[in-house]
């Protein structure tokens, strides 16, 4: 008896596919999606060197005018002006230089500083922090206004002489009440 096999028809021109070329699919396909990887890792990594900027360098550089940042400083408790009624909220703030060893010390120099530059912010619709006082980091989003002020939407604050540092086995002080 005569054995029948079957073929598949080849289309009229197109190579017969092997069983590299899906491999090769594959291959190409995972080294794109790293790629894409180490891109985004790449990225986000120089995006995200710098927090925030300061504002020494706010004042600087007129590449922020209109931008969105994120600018720290310290509060200078004697500008703190709060309307209750409409929610505004204005104060200045100093430039902190970027190193320093003892966060408290660097908003204390700060702030009694007189040639430190310094910068009005404005805030609305903001119910007045309780951190809001005198020598407390501001971390403020925002943009600097033509006028020279910077419009904060967002204010996070430090304030690191409610603290005290403790060495591992030492008791911290309770306040007394």
């Amino acid at each position: 008896m005569a054995e029948a096999t079957w073929e598949k028809p080849q289309s009229a021109g197109l190579p017969a596919p092997t069983q590299n070329s899906g491999r090769w699919k594959f291959l190409v396909g995972g080294l794109l999606i790293l790629g894409a990887v180490a891109y985004l890792i790449a990225s986000g990594m120089t995006a995200g060197a710098r927090y925030y900027i300061t504002v020494d360098d706010l004042v600087g550089s007129a590449d922020y005018t209109g931008k969105s940042v994120r600018v720290a400083g310290v509060v200078l408790g004697d500008t703190i002006q709060y309307d209750s009624e409409n929610l505004i909220l204005n104060f200045t703030v100093a430039n902190v230089p970027m190193d320093y060893d003892n966060l408290a010390e660097a908003l204390h120099d700060a702030a009694t500083n007189p040639s430190a530059p310094r910068i009005p912010v404005h805030l609305d619709n903001e119910v007045k922090p309780d951190l809001l006082r005198h020598e407390a980091q501001a971390i403020m989003t925002g943009t600097l206004g033509d006028d020279g002020v910077f419009y904060a939407t967002e204010l996070n604050l430090k304030c690191p002489t409610r603290f005290e540092e403790a060495q591992p086995g030492q008791e911290i002080a309770q306040p007394s009440a």
